[in-house]
């Protein structure tokens, strides 16, 4: 007699096209192609769960959503056939059968989110998708130096964008926050064990006014601790971002990291 099952599905996307990835009627989204793809393979209508709602525009490399199902085929399989009927833009990287109790949001003890920024005095045509063009030079050590304040556990609320209804804490521990990369291609990485609205492309936007010297550390460390929400009002395009990875105690995908694809895309703007 056949059971349900619980699948979890890697997912990689460029989110160029695309509302965001939860489902919305009416609009484009990443989670309604996945779930147009699992009926036309399996002829279920399924809601699939992911572990971050990422905004319009926004990419992912290590999206991790599940699914129930009442089909037999094997993990390998279903990613394979998936991807069939998938669109160019978005690809299933791995699958893996998980507990029935597996939820890729409550279960994540960290999340991994990466915002590139193309500091050059001519934009790239093969990055444009990909990332933030800041054509001033600017100062690398003083974003490092504010970037590493944010971590440890804090009250990101002035990072914040609007919560959703029911939702108010606004605390989080940032596990890492740094800026680095080579030549012209940088980058903010940040890993939390949770994320606000627009946390990532604000933050950003403030510690690109620190390397601007529009903001100094002083100031950034008193727009930081303020406690007011979305006080740091500036959010970058989404374009730059980038989910990178979702950590799990014991679910762990075998497919390679992002790094590749930093590499790549160093390659293209010039980078050593």
């Amino acid at each position: 007699m056949e059971e349900i099952r619980r699948l979890a599905l890697l997912v990689e996307y460029e989110g160029t096209r695309y509302h965001g990835f939860q489902y919305q009627e009416g609009v484009s989204s990443v989670q309604g192609e996945l779930e147009e793809a699992l009926y036309r393979l399996t002829g279920e209508r399924r809601r699939i769960k992911g572990a971050g709602r990422t905004d319009a525009g926004v990419h992912a490399r290590g999206q991790v959503v599940a699914f129930d199902t009442w089909a037999t085929y094997s993990p390998a399989v279903f990613a394979n056939a998936l991807n069939h009927y998938l669109p160019e833009d978005i690809s299933v990287r791995e699958a893996r059968e998980v507990p029935l109790d597996f939820d890729p949001r409550r279960w994540a003890f960290s999340r991994e989110y990466r915002y590139q920024i193309l500091n050059s005095a001519a934009p790239s045509p093969l990055l444009r998708g990909f990332v933030h063009l800041v054509r001033r030079p600017l100062d690398l050590m003083a974003m490092q130096e504010a970037a590493q304040l944010l971590e440890g556990e804090r009250d990101f609320a002035p990072f914040a964008g609007r919560l959703p209804a029911g939702r108010s804490g606004t605390r989080r521990k940032m596990y890492r926050c740094s800026v680095g990369g080579g030549a012209d291609l940088i980058a903010l990485t940040m890993v939390a064990n949770g994320f606000l609205p627009q946390q990532v492309r604000r933050t950003a936007g403030a510690l690109l006014e620190v390397g601007l010297g529009r903001l100094s550390l002083q100031e950034f460390t008193v727009l930081a601790g303020c406690g007011v929400p979305g006080a740091a009002c500036k959010a970058l395009p989404p374009e730059g971002l980038f989910l990178v990875r979702v950590s799990y105690p014991d679910l762990c995908f075998s497919a390679g990291d992002a790094e590749d694809v930093w590499q790549h895309m160093a390659l293209a703007a010039g980078a050593k």
